[in-house]
């Protein structure tokens, strides 16, 4: 299945089973839960609320952890990346780039990357959002949490 071509616009990725499914079903539940709790206070309406906001829990720290490894793997990628792709004087600046910057950066081609890194540690940009915008030959990123 052939994905489509990713760009500033239509980069978000969606995770069906935990956008669409997983997280509006506890969302939905956990709500009705803690309205039964408030109608009738029992201990029965009472575990249902705690089941409910502790498997809330479970499903958006789940997806945390997962987004967290994902992005400690970027920020290897992107440094190993800019090692081989920057100049040296730039490159000894690698780690002054933040990981917000980096998980921004890594749309950008090989060809642009030394400008924009030296754009970014410059401060003209005041957010990730700003550096994507900036990239022109976007590389696009499929394999994402």
């Amino acid at each position: 299945m052939t994905q489509p071509m990713q760009s500033f616009e239509k980069h978000a990725q969606w995770t069906p089973i935990y956008h669409f499914v997983a997280s509006p079903l506890v969302l939905f539940y956990t709500v009705y839960a803690l309205k039964n709790l408030a109608m009738a206070p029992r201990a029965a309406t009472a575990w249902s609320a705690a089941f409910a906001v502790g498997v809330m829990a479970a499903v958006w720290s789940a997806r945390i952890m997962a987004i967290t490894v994902q992005n400690r793997v970027i920020r290897l990628e992107m440094r190993l990346r800019l090692r081989d792709v920057l100049p040296a004087e730039l490159a000894k600046r690698i780690p002054e780039l933040t990981v917000r910057q980096l998980i921004s950066l890594r749309f950008a081609s090989d060809a642009e990357l030394p400008s924009l890194v030296e754009r970014t540690l410059k401060g003209e940009f005041a957010n990730g959002k700003e550096i994507k915008r900036a990239v022109t030959n976007w590389q696009s990123d499929y394999l994402r949490a």
